[in-house]
């Protein structure tokens, strides 16, 4: 199981490539992470609604009501166009935040 120190600073990336394939709602992205993830990490909802809460304060997430194919009154989250270059610029920051623990972990000088 993955610790939610480690995720910490990586859940807008998180929810942001989820949201890039089309918008969602809350139980159905904490759902998708749980999936992909193969059950290594769990959002803890407060998580995911405070960074939803963020992302949107931010621009970079879009909101509206709608029913959900069961009938339930869902907010459905979308990425707006600011949210997909902060996806972009997420990646970016990843691969180099990979690559740099990657260095250290292997216990090497970044060449």
């Amino acid at each position: 199981m993955i610790g939610a120190d480690a995720i910490r600073g990586h859940i807008d990336l998180i929810l942001l490539a989820i949201l890039e394939t089309g918008p969602s709602y809350a139980y159905e992205i904490s759902k998708t992470i749980t999936d992909r993830s193969r059950g290594e990490y769990v959002i803890k909802q407060t998580t995911l609604y405070t960074a939803v809460k963020r992302l949107q304060a931010q621009g970079l997430l879009a909101g509206h009501e709608d029913i959900s194919p069961s009938g339930k009154p869902r907010t459905y989250y979308a990425l707006t166009a600011d949210g997909l270059e902060q996806l972009e610029l997420k990646r970016a920051e990843w691969r180099s935040t990979r690559a740099l623990v990657d260095h250290f972990a292997a216990g090497k000088d970044i060449p």
